[in-house]
């Protein structure tokens, strides 16, 4: 079983990776957009799933977005798998945005 140590380092090496994907359209990661609901790690599969939604409905970029998070997370050592669980609650909304992002599309 992994530890809860473990399980912590490796979702903040997780989301670390995942800071480095940008939203091609907005310019701004997608951990900042708040499209990022969960990271869990599986030890035994080596498998991290991460549970996501997305601006819109049809957004056009899922495919990039999608090949990015993966060549991302598979930087990260003791992932092998990655799922990418889309949902849509709850719907993504600007209060989701960190401060930084709302700064950076001029909505603070």
């Amino acid at each position: 079983m992994i530890s809860m140590d473990t399980q912590s380092t490796l979702k903040t090496q997780a989301l670390a990776a995942l800071s480095t994907v940008i939203d091609p359209e907005l310019g701004v990661n997608i951990v900042d957009l708040g499209l990022i609901y969960d990271v869990t790690y599986d030890a035994d599969l080596k498998l991290c799933t991460v549970t996501m939604t997305l601006t819109i409905m049809g957004c056009p970029l899922t495919g990039y977005l999608n090949d990015h998070i993966k060549s991302a997370l598979m930087t990260v050592a003791g992932i092998d798998q990655i799922l990418i669980n889309l949902v849509w609650e709850p719907a993504w909304s600007l209060d989701k945005m960190s401060r930084a992002a709302k700064m950076t599309l001029g909505l603070h």
